[in-house]
């Protein structure tokens, strides 16, 4: 689902109209962005978790050249699912089958 989706998608649900559900969209993904910059994490109850986590420094290998690289450490954005969210999903994904 691409952005413009989700904002059709919501706009249908709520009323609102498709440019006011797209500012409340780049609104909240702002936000998050916002929120991760500055060290702190977000957590939608019944959602999930937005975070930061650390990736250590590492070797690599390039898969054409099979060449050795390093990479640095980095810090990366993370989604942890609520459990409640994990539940929904493999109940909806086991009746597709």
């Amino acid at each position: 689902m691409t952005k413009a989706e989700l904002v059709d998608r919501i706009a249908t649900g709520t009323g609102l109209t498709k440019i006011e559900t797209e500012a409340v969209v780049e609104g909240f993904m702002t936000t998050v962005m916002q929120a991760l910059e500055a060290g702190d994490s977000v957590e939608l109850r019944g959602f999930g978790a937005f975070r930061i986590q650390h990736r250590a420094a590492r070797t690599a290998r390039n898969p054409q050249t099979q060449e050795l690289m390093e990479i640095d450490e980095r810090y990366v954005p993370v989604f942890r699912p609520s459990q409640e969210f994990r539940d929904i999903v493999d109940a909806s994904a086991k009746e597709r089958q």
